[in-house]
């Protein structure tokens, strides 16, 4: 069952909220440096996918899905902190009554700040770059934030619900794998799964327009545009990671838990036993 997977979760979020309460400025800095990660696998999916949309190939999409999943590896391995994978975590261990409500919502309010702050300052980077000055490589870039921006709101909301639900599932189900081939595998195939999908992630997204408006932009992509997208997105995440990873899986697996709670309680009261005779 997915009860080890479960207690993995339960004390990564416990280590992150230690990160936090010994300096609030250091998780700050995890969280910018999840999204500048974000930022990289933006930067190859897209540049990746601009060879294919010059030749309007079929294949503009699976390409930049495939390259994408760069940005989860960096990720997982690489440390910071993603808004998106917190509200899994941070809800899961409310629900275990490891982490109090007040804290969950901190620990979210600083991890979304920190991952604004990163993606903006990487978009600054590649500006200077110039990597996408060149018309012929920034169309699919431009092209797909126009799209992004003028969305009907309900239908983003839905599409960052199922998306941050499979995100979310590319970081927990390797938990349970052994092998990093194995686990790297997974995730790259989830991520693929989203991004082909075209579902909306609220941190990629910000990445992707924090660097689409220092580019030379039409007129259709604004900061209008990105609160337009990011506000239900974000919210839709907040559902699928809170509510359908978190609540979902404390829920069906409690009895599971529990009964190894007891089996715990049972081997220290053995030890206990022994050593008194």
């Amino acid at each position: 069952m997915e009860v080890e997977a479960l207690k993995k979760v339960e004390r990564l979020a416990l280590k992150k909220h230690r990160v936090f309460a010994t300096s609030r400025l250091r998780y700050l800095a995890r969280s910018a440096l999840a999204s500048m990660f974000i930022g990289f696998g933006v930067i190859v999916a897209f540049k990746t996918g601009s060879f294919f949309y010059a030749e309007h190939s079929p294949l503009t999409y699976p390409m930049a899905a495939i390259t994408f999943g760069a940005a989860i590896i960096l990720i997982s391995y690489g440390g910071g902190d993603l808004f998106t994978g917190n509200t899994f975590y941070y809800t899961y261990a409310a629900l275990r009554r490891k982490l109090r409500w007040s804290d969950v919502m901190r620990l979210w309010l600083f991890s979304y700040l920190g991952n604004i702050l990163g993606a903006s300052f990487f978009a600054l980077l590649i500006y200077t770059t110039g990597l996408f000055s060149e018309s012929s490589v920034n169309g699919f870039l431009l092209s797909v934030v126009d799209k992004k921006m003028n969305l009907p709101m309900m239908e983003l909301f839905f599409r960052a619900i199922l998306c941050n639900w499979l995100v979310c599932l590319a970081f927990f189900l390797p938990m349970s794998m052994k092998g990093d081939g194995a686990k790297m595998f997974a995730m790259i195939l989830f991520v693929f799964c989203f991004f082909i999908s075209g579902y909306e992630h609220s941190i990629a997204n910000m990445c992707t327009f924090a660097i689409a408006l220092v580019l030379h932009h039409p007129g259709t992509i604004s900061m209008g545009g990105v609160l337009h997208n990011l506000i239900p997105v974000t919210f839709g995440n907040l559902i699928g990671g809170g509510l359908l990873m978190g609540f979902m899986y404390h829920y069906v697996n409690k009895p599971d838990l529990e009964e190894h709670l007891d089996e715990r309680e049972d081997q220290l009261n053995e030890a206990e036993s022994d050593r008194d005779e």
